[in-house]
């Protein structure tokens, strides 16, 4: 009992998501269709993805560009800028998770050395919010993204015009705020980056690359799986365990969520008439209590605007800690650091996120308007 107590705990989504899938079964017991219900597209390419990313980061590729930007920071003010700055563009490219993950260590070893804990956690809320942000500019920087960009079937131009307004807002927001950051003196504690294998180096990178364009449906999305399994036998076999399969197994369970109660009327048009005309809303709220994985997977099955869709659940990425399941990552490293202040993360965390969200939702519904 106690082992899955603390699997509750550990994959509270996941949970939810496999107990939503078991319900729907009683309504729809499995048949024929239920292969229909997986888009083995986005598996395939998020498989690709953590291992291709996973094999860059064991090899220090993102330590040895982030020290190399660090060394031209002489102020509190400007290294946290390179670290949020740093966060909202790989973001782009190997996920918000990803960005965190690799980067908030970083900044918790380099503020070690600082006595500013109010920077220390603006900085951390920071990074937060513009690895969700800017995670939203490319179909593969995260996986709803790359979810509603194949269930919709977007072409590169209409994802970059949909996202690309509300991004560029929310960089110059994440700039105008680190500004609240003293402009006082310091000296980095990155650390001597170890050298880099140059053959796994370039393997990963290939792999990378691979992905990407298996995204842009240049190639079919086997070819992405198959090569990321190879890559990872051929280097090391522990890649294997670093992917993220908890995401892909909550991918899978809402997959068949969802592809159940679609076909059950009454509640596949409850939920079309609640989304008609407030998708972005919507999802943005709903964000804020399952995150926004499972919230685009879910909703998806009930409208058919994906840039709406698109754009709620990439704002509703911010907010509650849980909205964006990145977020956690910030919060559990920081709360095993040495002298964290959790209730004052939380409370910073809070009122930048719930900000951000708000004037971002008002200037998208008023001003921008949902293509």
């Amino acid at each position: 009992m106690s082992k899955v107590l603390g699997f509750i705990k550990a994959q509270p989504v996941l949970t939810a998501a496999f107990v939503l899938a078991l319900i729907s079964m009683i309504f729809i017991p499995p048949d024929e269709k239920y292969v229909g219900y997986c888009n083995f597209a986005v598996l395939a390419e998020l498989f690709g993805l953590m291992i291709a990313v996973a094999g860059l980061r064991g090899e220090g590729l993102f330590e040895k560009l982030t020290g190399a930007l660090l060394k031209h920071a002489g102020t509190v003010r400007k290294l946290a800028l390179i670290l949020i700055l740093v966060c909202f563009t790989s973001s782009m490219l190997v996920t918000n998770d990803v960005a965190l993950i690799t980067f908030i260590p970083l900044t918790l070893h380099v503020f070690a050395g600082i006595n500013d804990e109010r920077s220390r956690i603006l900085t951390l809320v920071l990074e937060t919010a513009a690895a969700n942000l800017g995670s939203m500019m490319t179909p593969v920087g995260n996986p709803q993204n790359l979810y509603i960009y194949d269930k919709y079937g977007l072409s590169v131009w209409q994802f970059i015009q949909t996202m690309l307004p509300a991004g560029i807002i929310s960089l110059i927001i994440i700039v105008l705020l680190s500004f609240m950051i003293p402009n006082t003196p310091c000296e980095s504690r990155s650390g001597e980056p170890r050298p880099l294998s140059k053959r796994d180096t370039v393997l990963y990178s290939c792999l990378f690359v691979l992905c990407v364009i298996t995204v842009f449906k240049v190639l079919p999305y086997p070819i992405c799986a198959v090569a990321a399994a190879a890559a990872a036998l051929f280097t090391d076999r522990k890649l294997l365990l670093k992917a993220d399969y908890s995401l892909l197994a909550t991918f899978v369970c809402f997959f068949v969520f969802v592809g159940n109660i679609s076909r059950i009327g009454e509640v596949s048009a409850f939920f079309s008439e609640m989304l008609k005309g407030h998708e972005i809303m919507v999802s943005a709220l709903l964000s804020q209590v399952i995150s926004n994985v499972p919230a685009a997977v879910m909703l998806s099955g009930f409208t058919k605007y994906g840039t709406a869709l698109l754009i709620g659940v990439n704002l509703g990425g911010l907010g509650t800690p849980i909205a964006s399941m990145a977020s956690l990552i910030t919060l559990q490293f920081y709360r095993s650091s040495e002298n964290a202040r959790t209730g004052k993360f939380l409370a910073v965390f809070t009122a930048v996120n719930f900000g951000m969200l708000a004037f971002l939702l008002a200037v998208q519904l008023l001003i921008l308007k949902p293509l």
